[in-house]
């Protein structure tokens, strides 16, 4: 069989394997700060605090509060003026500690990334002991029932230990972040009265206020969307200083309206991130040593990024043949073929891949660029959704089946061994026994490496899901303790034996596979999702390639 080449992300199976790579990613726990010698003194202070703030509050801002902020733009400073009613040391978050738990996707994971580094830089710190937080947030989903209510059970858990909390010690703070703070806003806060803040996707600047807000013992909530908010200044801190690989933001929203799907309405429209704040972040990542960065959004291959004038005449949009869209052709910017460019080039060394994208943007010139490009993974996520041109055409999809299995074929002529992924969803509105056999035929046609199907859900407003790869399935089979895991080239997890190899730039020396390494490992079986061989070496990016 083909020698395979992966990255490492994990350093050995011990007795937590079964535990998702991603756990990895939480950060490590500050050290406790000192509590006060007299609390009864500091209770007293706290209170005198909170009368305070609570009048200020009641009386709200001036006239000449509003007439300041629709006065002529000028130049931003470096720190906003705080609102009339709370004063600059109120914003601070004083050493209080923050837990974040986060639900969902892999955009949840960046937006708790975003989240801390906002709050970190107000004074708050990070505590991944849940009985020592001052503050606890979760980075929520709504995609599907089911991850609405696992929030619910959570928060029924949190009440306890919220009603608990000793006078004696700061009042605990419970905030909902993200997609289900923004779907359910007013059943959030009439129906949990423990919750003390919301904040919606595009609010999470808005932290430092929401709490100070909640400080008085009242609920605040921002669930504004927003039309250019990407957070493109904003460098996320990364939780786990060990990890080899990171999710990069490039854009946020979605335009497509796919009838099954919230997105739009949880997330907002469609707007793309700069490319130069995008190569910034990737250069830092970079020279922290990772290996591999995963390009994010909902929809990330329609990326444009307009805020380049210069690039904004351009002609309309080149979608894949046989597509179409459900909005107006949007013209000029920056598009993903050169985004994907870009990053690409600024270490060839390191691993690139992207997700969750539309079937429709795939024009010729992105498949050519994947094909040149060592680097950029031979992985392609396509989701079809159903088999049946009717009901695709129902779900608002933008496609027949034909023009989809003809996108397969190019797909698969332009980069030869790729390896491809989808989503279906069964049961969709309408859906007869006939559609879903043309379903059951397209994945025996396409023959994917890994496909994840999901029971279409009737609730209100939003009817279905949209996934961005979560609840991956865990792999059962076993594995040794002295095993070594990492990710090949077409995301598939592969499992080794940690033993001594040649470098392949000196076979003189024999060294041991380390977290970030690429290796070559020659598959000797594989499972329903795992494949397992020995290690031949280790190699680089470009050496790699003349195995494969």
């Amino acid at each position: 069989m083909h020698p395979l080449q992966c990255v490492l992300q994990t350093q050995r199976w011990g007795p937590l394997a079964s535990v998702s790579w991603l756990l990895l990613r939480t950060c490590r726990a500050h050290s406790s700060v000192p509590s006060t010698a007299c609390p009864s003194l500091e209770r007293q202070q706290e209170d005198g605090v909170r009368k305070d703030f609570s009048s200020r509050l009641a009386s709200g801002p001036t006239f000449q509060h509003f007439l300041r902020s629709a006065s002529a733009p000028q130049e931003k400073p470096d720190m906003e003026d705080p609102p009339p009613y709370l004063t600059v040391d109120e914003l601070l978050g004083r050493q209080r500690k923050v837990y974040l738990e986060t639900y969902g996707c892999q955009m949840n994971v960046n937006d708790t990334e975003i989240a801390w580094s906002i709050l970190q830089k107000s004074g708050y710190l990070r505590t991944r002991n849940l009985q020592e937080a001052d503050v606890i947030l979760l980075v929520t989903c709504s995609i599907r029932e089911k991850a609405e209510q696992t929030i619910w059970n959570r928060l029924h858990q949190l009440k306890a230990l919220k009603t608990k909390r000793l006078r004696s010690r700061v009042p605990l703070r419970i905030g909902i972040l993200g997609c289900m703070a923004e779907r359910l806003k007013e059943e959030i806060l009439n129906r949990e009265k423990m919750v003390d803040i919301l904040a919606g996707p595009d609010a999470y600047r808005d932290l430092p206020r929401l709490l100070a807000v909640a400080e008085s013992g009242q609920q605040a909530a921002n669930l504004l969307l927003s039309l250019d908010e990407t957070y493109a200044d904003i460098m996320p801190v990364q939780t786990s200083p060990s990890a080899t690989s990171a999710f990069v933001s490039v854009m946020r929203g979605c335009d497509n309206m796919c009838s099954y799907c919230i997105v739009p309405f949880t997330r907002g429209r469609e707007r793309s991130r700069p490319v130069a704040s995008i190569l910034e972040e990737v250069r830092k990542l970079s020279e922290q040593g990772l290996k591999e960065v995963t390009l994010l959004g909902q929809n990330v291959n329609s990326f444009r990024d307009s805020s380049e004038v210069q690039f904004n005449n351009a002609v309309s949009t080149n979608l894949s043949r046989g597509f179409s869209t459900n909005y107006k052709p949007k013209h000029g910017g920056l598009r993903f073929a050169h985004l994907l460019d870009q990053v690409s080039r600024v270490d060839p060394e390191m691993r690139i891949r992207f997700t969750s994208p539309h079937p429709k943007d795939f024009p010729d010139e992105v498949l050519q660029l994947i094909h040149e490009r060592d680097n950029i993974c031979k992985q392609i996520h396509l989701p079809a959704q159903s088999g049946s041109s009717r009901v695709l055409e129902a779900m608002r999809r933008g496609y027949s089946r034909e023009a989809y299995v003809e996108l397969i074929h190019r797909i698969r002529e332009s980069i030869p061994g790729v390896s491809l992924s989808s989503d279906f969803i069964a049961g969709f509105c309408g859906e007869t026994e006939d559609d879903h056999l043309q379903t059951v035929s397209l994945l025996r046609e396409v023959q994917y490496n890994m496909g994840f199907l999901f029971a279409y859900s009737m609730r209100q407003k939003t009817r279905a899901y949209h996934r961005l790869k979560d609840d991956v399935p865990e792999e059962h089979s076993k594995r040794s303790a002295t095993d070594l895991c990492g990710r090949n080239d077409g995301n598939l997890k592969v499992i080794f034996p940690d033993v001594e190899m040649e470098d392949v730039n000196n076979s003189e020396v024999k060294v041991r596979a380390q977290p970030g390494d690429y290796v070559l490992v020659k598959i000797t079986s594989t499972s329903s999702q795992t494949l397992k061989g020995h290690v031949l070496c280790r190699t680089t990016l470009k050496d790699s390639s003349a195995y494969c």
